[in-house]
C-alpha cells in the first residue's frame, strides 16, 4: 500500500523547504546539509551553530540567549519535538514576582554543545550547560540535565548512562 498525501501536505512541504532555505543564513553558523522545519518549530537563530548534515525532526524548539549558545557537530539526528533550552529565571529575589524579574544572573544561562554522531530520540529535553558527548544516542522522552559521555546511550528523567554502545577499549581507541 502506498503512502498518500493530500493538497494540503504537499503544500506544507514545500513551504517548509522554501522557509528553511530562507532561514539557514540566520543561524550564527550554519553547515552544508542542514535540514529543519522551520514552519513548526521555534529557533533562536542568532545563538546556535550547525556543522554538516544536521537534520532537526518537525516541532523542534531550540533557545539560547544573554552569551548562551547551542553548538551541534556534524552528523547529528534529532527526532520531531527536540527541545534544547540554554537559560533559567532569576529566583533569587525576595519580595518580588518572578514574573517581573528581567536581570539575570551570569548561572541562569548556559551553552549547550552537543557534538558529532549524536542521535537525541523524539521528545527530548536538554537543559542548560549540557554537553553531549560524540557517537551518544539520548532515549526519547528523555530529560537530559547533566552531561553525556562519548558513545553513551542515556534515556529517562532525569536521562542516566543506560549502557555504551561499544567497549571501552574500543571507546579508547575511537
Amino acid at each position: 500500500m502506498g503512502v498518500v498525501f493530500t493538497v494540503f501536505d504537499i503544500c506544507r512541504r514545500i513551504l517548509n523547504r522554501f522557509l528553511m532555505y530562507c532561514a539557514k543564513h540566520k543561524f550564527r553558523k550554519c553547515g552544508k546539509k542542514v535540514v529543519f522545519f522551520p514552519l513548526n518549530s521555534y529557533f533562536s537563530y542568532s545563538t546556535i551553530e550547525t556543522g554538516d548534515c544536521v537534520y532537526i525532526g518537525p516541532g523542534a524548539n531550540f533557545s539560547a540567549e544573554n552569551n548562551a549558545f547551542i553548538k551541534l557537530g556534524r552528523k547529528i539526528m534529532f527526532g520531531p519535538g527536540v527541545t534544547i533550552m540554554c537559560g533559567d529565571h532569576n529566583t533569587t529575589q525576595i519580595g518580588r514576582y518572578m514574573y517581573d524579574i528581567k536581570e539575570k544572573l551570569p548561572e541562569n544561562d548556559s551553552s549547550v554543545t552537543i557534538e558529532d554522531d549524536v542521535w537525541i530520540g523524539s521528545g527530548t529535553i536538554i537543559l542548560k550547560g549540557v554537553t553531549i558527548g560524540r557517537g551518544a544516542i539520548i532515549g526519547a522522552g528523555s530529560v537530559v540535565t547533566k552531561s553525556v559521555p562519548e558513545y553513551a546511550v542515556s534515556a529517562g528523567v532525569p536521562a542516566k548512562v543506560i549502557k555504551f554502545r561499544f567497549p571501552e577499549d574500543v571507546i579508547e581507541r575511537l
